[in-house]
């Protein structure tokens, strides 16, 4: 059969999410985060989750990522279900599948850049070296700097080059530039960008922060623990045209 040269090729669907619910607590104390999320996510797009506090933005990536698991719904990776799957499997999940960057570095202070990438790498199936992680992300000249030594900015850098190391299929963002000034959280952002274009590596961030949506393919409103409505960018923004 002859392809047809205009046909447009729709990505792999990565999460499929279904009525997704997340409930903390008991009784009087009970709390629920989320609230029946309907949501998919594809291969290589770069998604920016977006809204208030208490919306459900880091309990929804916490269960996209394995770090926790829903009270009820449908929670599909590539067709498998993980809403059944024990700590054994999730553990594995997590390991090799996704990477994660939070707000607070998290790296070793004795530790060189090169050495706390290579932590990573250590457990991964097939890493990329740590040098090549962080010329990735712009710090091929600190790879023997210690945390100390770096700025913030610098050491957020390593911490994504840390996630990105063992090639994930997944990157999961939760304010990755809530500690940083304008300037340098937007290096952080085209950090981020960089390797969602190069690795083609499905990719969410949580902000509260709407400039930060136009770097994105789609954004996502939460509220109150639902996809309120989501929003589809024609072009992505470079981080660095941002008007903050």
């Amino acid at each position: 059969m002859i392809e047809d040269p205009g046909q447009v090729i729709e990505p792999a669907q990565v999460f499929r999410v279904r009525g997704l619910t997340k409930v903390y607590g008991m009784g009087a104390a009970q709390v629920q985060a989320l609230a029946g999320v309907d949501l998919d996510l594809y291969e290589g797009e770069l998604a920016v989750l977006l809204g208030p506090s208490g919306s459900g933005k880091t309990t929804l990536l916490n269960n996209l990522g394995g770090l926790d698991v829903p009270t009820a719904g449908e929670l599909l990776y590539r067709g498998t279900d993980l809403t059944s799957a024990d700590e054994d499997d999730l553990t594995t999940f997590r390991r090799e599948r996704i990477g994660f960057i939070f707000q607070f570095y998290n790296l070793i202070p004795s530790l060189t850049a090169r050495e706390n990438v290579a932590l990573i790498t250590e457990i991964a199936r097939d890493p990329m070296p740590a040098e090549e992680a962080l010329e990735m992300v712009q710090l091929g000249a600190r790879l023997d700097h210690f945390p100390a030594q770096l700025s913030g900015g610098e050491q957020q850098r390593v911490a994504i080059a840390r996630a990105i190391a063992k090639r994930p299929e997944v990157l999961l963002c939760d304010e990755p530039t809530g500690a940083l000034d304008v300037r340098t959280g937007i290096v952080v952002l085209e950090a981020i960008q960089q390797v969602n274009r190069e690795l083609g590596t499905l990719t969410v961030v949580i902000t509260h922060n709407a400039v930060m949506a136009d770097i994105a393919d789609r954004v996502i409103y939460l509220s109150d623990g639902r996809v309120h409505h989501v929003r589809k960018n024609t072009t992505r923004v470079p981080a660095s045209t941002l008007n903050w």
